[in-house]
């Protein structure tokens, strides 16, 4: 491999960038429901809609997914992390333009095209990153998000109260111009690409096979899409809570608030219980952090105040999130050196598919009461545990 940059640098440049992410996609998350009666959805169709947005955009971009990695191996990573920030500039112009619902669509659609750079990077640093400190290093990385998701919703509550969701947005797309810059400037990967020469359907084919090949691994994806689908499906939905207990005349203000406390918590959380896998074990974190969950889902269900609900949203979101990092050390650790780059490409799959499935549920559970949302995500991830469990018995190869 060629000389890199140092992995302090990285772990910094990428939690800067991640940060930067998810805080724009967390604030076109939290104030679309708000936005959509603007794009003229009835009020009526706003729930159905939040859910179908976010299904149709995560269906999109799937197919991609496997290609990333293969132009990842044939021309660098690199290359393959910056071009996700470039699909994200685009996309947030659009969406900032966007004056009907189509249109709208089109711009998280082509958001879509940036998914598999978190994979990416976690890959980069899995190879420069001293062992030890893995776990640490993924969960600054993974908790930069979560501090994004703290800053975005909380910042830009007022900002779409006084100004708008186009203003908010179109400032989120000069900031990803921004990030495309330290990116490409900011440091040097040493990841040497592969010099075969075979063609690019065939390289995203055999990063599928890695896949399938592994019986953990095989086991393992489908368990993660279930475990985290409740998370996705309870998380697009806070918003609509929020407006059902909150009565001022600032709601985006007040989203911003749930969602910032929910990314505080996280950017606790999320690094300490990383350190604590990096003692005790990923596989038992795993479980234990899952079990957990079951349990804490049902916390925001019978919150009916603005406030407990609040507290209830932080500390769940907290916890699952933390868990959701752990789990990238438990991919990283279910695959070979040599196939590493290639799954870790997948490594927000789960997420990704989350976003399908849960909205898919969310679009018709919401539309009865929006609060069911809640024990519908502690149901799929007791699913979840119970698959991992699975999964974990299975060997690494075949």
């Amino acid at each position: 491999m060629r000389r890199s940059s140092g992995w302090v640098r990285m772990v910094g440049l990428f939690a800067i960038a991640g940060l930067c992410e998810v805080c724009a996609y967390g604030q076109v998350t939290a104030f679309t429901p708000l936005h959509l009666p603007d794009l003229g959805v009835a009020s009526g169709d706003v729930a159905f809609w939040v859910g179908a947005i976010t299904a149709i955009s995560s269906v999109a971009g799937l197919p991609f997914l496997p290609f990333w990695g293969a132009l990842a191996d044939r021309y660098g990573r690199k290359p393959l992390i910056i071009r996700s920030f470039v699909s994200a500039f685009i996309a947030l112009t659009l969406a900032a333009v966007a004056p009907n619902i189509a249109v709208f669509l089109f711009a998280r659609v082509f958001q879509s095209l940036g998914l598999g750079n978190t994979g990416l990077m976690l890959a980069t640093l899995a190879e420069r990153v001293p062992a030890g400190r893995v776990g640490f290093a993924f969960g600054i990385v993974n908790g930069a998000n979560p501090l994004g998701a703290f800053l975005g919703p909380l910042g830009g509550g007022p900002v779409v109260d006084r100004l708008g969701f186009g203003a908010l947005v179109a400032a989120d797309a000069v900031v990803m111009g921004i990030v495309v810059a330290l990116l490409a400037f900011g440091y040097r990967d040493g990841f040497v690409p592969s010099a075969t020469g075979g063609s690019l359907l065939a390289m995203a084919r055999d990063g599928i096979l890695l896949i399938v090949r592994s019986p953990r691994l095989r086991a393992l994806f489908p368990a993660y899409f279930v475990f985290f689908s409740g998370w996705m499906l309870a998380y697009i939905y806070v918003p609509l809570v929020v407006a059902r207990l909150y009565t001022g005349a600032d709601p985006a203000t007040a989203v911003g608030i749930v969602f910032g406390a929910g990314g505080l918590a996280t950017l606790v959380a999320s690094p300490l219980i990383g350190a604590l896998a990096d003692r005790v074990g990923h596989w038992r974190t795993l479980f234990v952090g899952g079990a957990a969950l079951v349990v804490l889902w049902l916390g925001p269900y019978f919150a009916r105040d603005f406030v407990t609900f609040a507290a209830a949203w932080a500390i769940t979101n907290a916890v699952v999130s933390g868990v959701f990092s752990v789990s990238f050390n438990v991919l990283s650790s279910s695959t070979s050196d040599a196939a590493r780059g290639r799954v870790m490409t997948f490594g927000y799959l789960p997420t990704n598919v989350g976003f399908i499935i849960g909205p898919a549920i969310g679009s018709a559970v919401a539309t009865v009461d929006v609060f069911l949302v809640f024990p519908a995500a502690a149901a799929l991830t007791a699913l979840g545990v119970a698959a991992v469990a699975y999964a974990y018995r299975q060997p690494t190869l075949a």
